[in-house]
């Protein structure tokens, strides 16, 4: 199935339906008087966040969505029916703005989370309304009001706890695969990765958290080159970053400080919130270059960025120092982790 993470639709709320004018007309009753009805409230629009979708490549093929419009009321006092309200599913993490205005409706984050974004209109009143001691046969009634049409746009952003980021071809897609149940594209050429992959990280039994795999962000991102700035959306809702660092890169003379830096320039450009997140190096394939080599390039590259926050040297493939990764990251979203695992301080510091 194609990943789609954008969508514009139409929604239009029901019509309310008009007021009755009628009068009442039976044997034996003279000057019956009026006996119009009310018309029917027009039904609303409501998205519907929905955690068994994934895409919104359901609005690729159907764009327009109306709600039923109310029915007129008729003699004998009768009210028409209301229009039934209209519920739209949408992947929980879809983002609403309205097209007109650009204002964000609604950040829906929540399975079975619940938005109105389209008002039926009220139904009419029937001129049993408007009699009076002056007026005993009005035939005055009101109509129904027009339902609220929109233009709306859908962005989906993954939840995730821990975003990846890196070049193509770092090993990324590898990695989660290593940690997770996952199963990306990998091969041993740039870009094979063209849609974000969500992978469940489980670290002890009742200890898991959710990885995010994005296509590779290359320099010029910002400005619209690759697709990785496509997709950095989907690593804004994570509460870490995972930088991938390629030990052994696909292209020569790019050392891994020079990966981080071209990176962190891409990330200020996008959304220097993202930027400000917490972020970890992770020095990958060092099954390639070698332990101790790999170490070494590790920490030039540590100097050279007088980095400070975590780093960590692995082989995503050979699935080698990968266990002090997942309990510090597991321990930052639960803290107890800490005290119940004696492998949180294994991890490679600053030299």
């Amino acid at each position: 199935m194609k990943f789609v993470d954008e969508a514009q639709i139409h929604v239009t709320a029901g019509n309310g339906g008009n007021g009755c004018v009628s009068f009442r007309r039976e044997k034996f009753i003279p000057l019956g008087g009026p006996d119009g009805g009310d018309g029917g409230d027009g039904g609303s629009v409501y998205l519907l966040a929905d955690e068994g979708l994934n895409t919104l490549v359901d609005f690729r093929y159907k764009r327009r969505f109306d709600a039923r419009s109310g029915i007129k009321g008729t003699p004998r006092q009768c009210n028409g029916a209301g229009g039934d309200e209209l519920v739209v599913r949408v992947p929980v993490g879809t983002v609403i703005k309205d097209v007109d205005t650009d204002e964000v409706i609604a950040d829906l984050i929540a399975h079975h989370q619940k938005v109105l974004v389209a008002v039926g209109g009220r139904g009419g009143k029937g001129n049993t309304h408007f009699k009076s001691s002056t007026n005993r046969s009005p035939r005055r009634s009101i109509p129904g009001t027009e339902g609220e049409e929109r233009e709306l746009h859908l962005e989906l952003k993954v939840l995730a706890d821990v975003g990846l980021l890196g070049f193509p071809n770092a090993g990324k897609s590898t990695l989660i695969r290593g940690i997770s149940a996952a199963t990306p594209k990998v091969a041993d050429y740039p870009f094979t990765t063209l849609h974000p992959n969500l992978g469940v990280v489980r670290v002890a039994m009742d200890k898991s958290f959710v990885v995010a795999d994005i296509p590779g962000v290359i320099e010029g991102a910002a400005d619209g080159a690759g697709l990785g700035v496509q997709f950095l959306k989907h690593v804004q809702r994570t509460r870490v970053l995972w930088h991938v660092v390629d030990l052994a890169p696909y292209e020569e003379g790019v050392t891994p400080a020079k990966q981080v830096r071209a990176i962190e320039k891409e990330l200020k450009k996008f959304d220097p919130a993202l930027y400000a997140r917490p972020r970890w190096l992770v020095f990958n394939k060092a099954d390639i270059v070698g332990e101790k080599e790999a170490l070494k390039l590790a920490k030039a590259a540590v100097k050279s960025l007088k980095w400070q926050a975590p780093w960590y040297v692995i082989s995503g493939l050979a699935k080698e120092g990968l266990q002090p990764l997942l309990w510090d990251t597991m321990a930052l979203f639960e803290p107890a982790v800490a005290a119940d695992s004696g492998e949180t301080d294994a991890a490679p510091q600053p030299a």
